[in-house]
């Protein structure tokens, strides 16, 4: 086994946030799109003498949902890639689990409300919503699922709205889309009672009712067929989201008329996926870049 293959199964999010390069590698504009301080975005644009309208990529980090995690400093190296690709990234953060107002429905009413801002800032910065994808990582890929999905969320739920950005297609990177499963194949990863706190599964659960009444607004998976071209893109080694939960997904959503592509990236563990000096975060980017054309 080379030292290039074990490092490509081992990179955590502390190497990616102690890389020097880090500390100058910043967004042109930080935006509030809510009056706390976590609802905001980080708006990455393309260098000079790049001209709009510009494609947009919605992205949006991952962590647990906790709030105890890294957040939109963990995907910059992302979002610095893909501008210098010439496109405009929206870098989406929003309250967590252990935030005050995270969980449900903040958390959700955030990221769709952070999208919503988009439709207010696209002229003034000549952004082209009729080209834009929304990617995330991990956690980050189940809140980019369900902000494609906005239009299968339950007549009645709290967090019913109209879409208001349609996305081109969504790419899950390392992504979850199955809730209720993460919470029993993936706990030890985020911890026992993370969903249960996302979903707020005690306050949500009839009695007498049906057990997955509280992921029916919040888990992709209880939403298909979500009705937009899906991309999942996973590390085979990935021991956080392993890409069977994935695989399980996809044959779901396929049997539910959606259009659902798989790609297991070799020599790829969670984290590589979002880090573009690697190969498997070369995938990703140029993934994303060809669904913008």
């Amino acid at each position: 086994m080379t030292s290039a293959f074990a490092e490509s199964q081992t990179l955590t999010f502390s190497q990616i946030l102690s890389r020097p390069e880090l500390k100058t590698t910043q967004p042109d504009h930080k935006i509030a799109y809510g009056k706390d301080a976590l609802q905001y975005a980080e708006l990455w644009l393309p260098p000079a003498p790049a001209k709009g309208p510009l494609p947009v990529v919605v992205l949006i980090h991952g962590g647990c949902w906790l709030a105890d995690l890294p957040g939109p400093e963990l995907v910059a190296f992302l979002s610095d890639d893909l501008r210098k690709n010439g496109v405009a990234v929206w870098s989406l953060t929003y309250r967590r689990v252990g935030h005050n107002g995270g969980g449900y429905p903040g958390t959700f009413d955030d990221v769709a409300n952070g999208v919503l801002h988009l439709t207010t800032i696209a002229e003034e910065y000549d952004l082209d919503l009729s080209r834009a994808v929304v990617t995330g990582h991990s956690a980050g890929g189940h809140l980019a699922l369900w902000a494609a999905a906005q239009n299968r969320i339950p007549a009645g739920s709290a967090l019913k709205r109209d879409q208001a950005v349609k996305f081109k297609a969504v790419i899950g990177i390392a992504a979850i889309p199955d809730l209720a499963y993460f919470a029993r194949a993936g706990a030890h990863a985020c911890g026992d009672k993370t969903v249960d706190q996302l979903v707020d599964t005690a306050a949500r659960t009839p009695v007498g009712g049906a057990d997955n009444a509280p992921f029916l607004d919040t888990s992709p998976s209880e939403m298909l067929p979500l009705g937009v071209k899906q991309i999942l893109m996973h590390g085979v080694f990935d021991g956080i989201v392993p890409p069977a939960i994935g695989w399980r997904y996809q044959t779901r959503a396929k049997e539910m008329g959606d259009n659902v592509e798989l790609i297991a990236l070799e020599n790829s563990g969670h984290f590589e996926l979002i880090a573009p000096w690697t190969p498997p975060g070369r995938a990703v980017v140029a993934k994303i870049l060809e669904q913008l054309k």
